[in-house]
């Protein structure tokens, strides 16, 4: 929801998403173990992620941003005073802790002097951009309780519950355990999972949409017309009291209460104080359509699950001969969002 979805999201979608989650993290979690490997070290530590993240700039980029921000933050619980912690950022006797960790290490493996660089660059993030002109739209016409469970909803993080998030990624049974710092980087790449595949959705939902006068909106995926076509039957399916092949019956006018309640009824005649009906079924009735229409209503505007692998598909896509080889972090067939 704070990263732009509806307000009751999809049970099905944020299923889906939290399956696509856990899956990118334990392969970022073993490549990480086979980096720790060869460098002899005992605990999976920040050292092993940047190195795996060494080729995408602008993620590396951001990552750095945010341990900055840690150790900015972990200095204000601390109490230092405003001033020395502005001085700290350009200070190189008195670098942050994760920050000069992320600088030796990037220093050690940079012959280029790319890496380095991008500590000194200011450029604008785009992504993030994007993301906090979203959040501005969406609370336009938000009155003040929508606005409070909204800003709410942006404060929650995978490092809130770090002991559960670590049960989740059961972190016990790995021989080579990630440390605190790892952890950290691994909570804010969940959180930086989630938000891409709400920014890939978005663009896929928008780009489903219907457009007035467009020649091509005729012309989506292939692969979204099945998810979503799928999707479609087996909700029909399941609402269904009569076997698959089973012709649907002749409509015949209700003799009396029995035959209404043996065979199908009317949409017409439901809670309109038909025989054998009471005044509060049929109320019940009336609330219980009322409520499905606003469900409906609601999940129309949601990030559906076909919007979801639609975007996952775009996204690991690769045009030429050699598509399967261009992704270094390419792993059971899926592409890497945090990474």
């Amino acid at each position: 929801f704070s990263l732009g979805d509806a307000r009751r999201p999809l049970h099905e979608t944020a299923v889906l998403v939290e399956d696509i989650v856990h899956t990118q993290l334990i392969n970022l979690l073993q490549q990480a173990a086979e980096v720790s490997q060869m460098r002899g070290a005992r605990v999976i530590s920040a050292e092993d992620l940047l190195f795996l993240m060494r080729k995408d700039k602008k993620k590396l980029r951001r990552l750095l941003k945010y341990m900055f921000f840690r150790d900015y933050k972990s200095k204000i619980v601390k109490g230092i005073e405003e001033d020395d912690l502005l001085e700290d950022k350009f200070n190189s006797n008195n670098t942050n802790k994760r920050q000069k960790l992320a600088q030796d290490f990037l220093n050690s493996i940079d012959q280029t002097g790319e890496l380095l660089a991008i500590f000194e660059d200011d450029e604008i993030d785009d992504v993030k951009q994007e993301r906090m002109e979203r959040a501005e739209r969406q609370t336009r016409a938000m009155d003040s309780v929508q606005y409070a469970e909204f800003c709410e909803s942006r404060q929650l993080s995978f490092s809130k519950k770090a002991s559960k998030f670590r049960d989740w990624l059961d972190c016990s049974s790995m021989e080579i355990k990630p440390n605190a710092v790892a952890m950290e980087i691994l909570a804010y790449l969940a959180y930086e999972t989630v938000a891409q595949l709400v920014d890939l959705a978005l663009l896929v939902k928008q780009d489903m949409a219907p457009k007035a006068g467009d020649p091509f909106s005729h012309a989506i995926s292939a692969t979204f017309i099945q998810y979503h076509n799928s999707a479609e039957s087996t909700t029909v399916k399941s609402s269904l009291d009569s076997p698959e092949n089973t012709p649907p019956p002749t409509p015949t006018p209700p003799a009396s209460a029995g035959q209404q309640h043996l065979g199908k009824t009317p949409s017409g005649a439901v809670g309109n104080g038909g025989f054998g009906q009471d005044s509060t079924k049929s109320k019940q009735r009336k609330r219980k359509k009322s409520t499905a229409a606003c469900g409906t209503e609601a999940q129309s505007d949601a990030i559906q699950p076909s919007h979801i692998r639609e975007a996952i598909r775009r996204y690991g896509h690769r045009i030429g001969p050699l598509s399967p080889f261009t992704s270094a972090y390419r792993r059971n067939g899926m592409t890497f969002l945090a990474c």
